[in-house]
Order: C-alpha cells, then sequence, then structure tokens
C-alpha cells in the first residue's frame, strides 16, 4: 500500500489517499514495457526514406570502354553502384513499420506503467485541475507550486478538459491527456505523473473491476 499526497493547487497539502498497485498491476513485466514501448515508437515513423537504384539515376547505359587493352579494371555503365553519382546497390524503399501487440498485452503494460510510477514516488495527486479559460500562466504557476517547473510531465485527468489542453501548449515537457488515452510510452517517457482525484478514483475503480 502507498500513501499519496493530495495538493491542491498552490501547492498546499490537502490530504492523503491509500492506493495499492497490486490492484493495478498484481506485477511489472519490464520485457512487456519495454516491447509496447517500442511498438509504439516503431509505430511513429514516416518510412518515407527512399533512395534510387541504378535505373533511376540519370546517365547512359553504354559501356565506359572496352573490355580489353586499357589496363583498366572492367567497367560496365556509369550507372553502376561502385561509380560517383550512380544507383545504390541495396536501395532504400518506403515502406511501413506499423505493426500491433495484442490488445490485451498492450492494456496490461498500460496498468503495469501506472503501477511501477506509483511505486517509484512519481505520481503526484491535485484535487482538482479546472480552469475556466485558456490560460498558460495559471497552468505554468501550479506546476511550480508542485515543484515541477522544468520537469517534464503528464497531467492525466478524468474527463476531456479543453482549457487545460490548451493552457498546457506552449509549456515545453507537458502534455495533457484523459485517463482513458492513457498508453505506457505517455507515462513513462516524463519524469512526473499528475492525476487528478477522479483520475486517480478512475484507475483504480478499472484495476479493481480488472481483478475480479
Amino acid at each position: 500500500m502507498v500513501t499519496l499526497t493530495v495538493y491542491d493547487r498552490s501547492g498546499a497539502e490537502v490530504g492523503t489517499v491509500d492506493v495499492d498497485p497490486a490492484t493495478i498491476a498484481p506485477r511489472v513485466n519490464r520485457q512487456l514495457l519495454h516491447d509496447v514501448v517500442v511498438m509504439y515508437l516503431a509505430n511513429r515513423r514516416q518510412g518515407t526514406k527512399k533512395t534510387k537504384g541504378r535505373g533511376e539515376v540519370a546517365g547512359s547505359t553504354r559501356k565506359l570502354y572496352r573490355q580489353k587493352g586499357t589496363g583498366n579494371a572492367r567497367a560496365g555503365s556509369r550507372r553502376a553502384p561502385q561509380r560517383r553519382g550512380g544507383g545504390h546497390a541495396m536501395q532504400l524503399r518506403p515502406r511501413s513499420f506499423y505493426y500491433r501487440l495484442p490488445r490485451k498485452a498492450i492494456r496490461a503494460a498500460t496498468k503495469m506503467a501506472i503501477a511501477s510510477k506509483i511505486m517509484d514516488g512519481e505520481v503526484l495527486v491535485l484535487d482538482r485541475l479546472e480552469l475556466d479559460a485558456p490560460k498558460t500562466k495559471e497552468l505554468a504557476t501550479t506546476l511550480k507550486a508542485l515543484g515541477l517547473d522544468g520537469v517534464t510531465a503528464l497531467l492525466a485527468t478524468k474527463d476531456y478538459a479543453p482549457n487545460v489542453h490548451l493552457s498546457a501548449r506552449n509549456i515545453p515537457g507537458v502534455e495533457v491527456t484523459r485517463v482513458a488515452d492513457l498508453n505506457a510510452l505517455a507515462l513513462l517517457r516524463p519524469k512526473r505523473v499528475v492525476l487528478t482525484r477522479d483520475a486517480l478514483d478512475a484507475i483504480a475503480a478499472s484495476g479493481a473491476a480488472a481483478s475480479v
């Protein structure tokens, strides 16, 4: 059981909450976390690189000089890969790096990432995170009060919070997402994860429901 301190937006302690990481993820499988993170990174690759083969570069296909009698090594077309300006011997082609692991494995990795963050003491809990209008200064002040000034952080809310999303756009290293959109890569990349109390309750409830 881990006891987390609940803060308000001014950084003051307003309570505590007990969380059992085992109810979220019974164990943390580092290999599964690695595999899922690699999958997300691979799916982000564009795969648009390309080089020209010898049939695609400009140049004559005529033999450069006769086969024998010149004292030089045998040579064919100026498009040959060993010639400067020639085509690539094993040219790169556009390709897709996309692949997908089983859904159960991805969901399990997300829960393991949350549990590992809690066990490592990298989770902060806010009683609420609501903004009346998009104001980057207000959100930056809240992060500074929590000791997260200049620290990469993920802010997770239970439901979509448009004002919080718009306020965080201009803060380097800060991302905002809702609980339903959490994934292992988004959780493991930042140094700190900030959860609202409602978001933490939703995570705990989903973990308890999955263990029944």
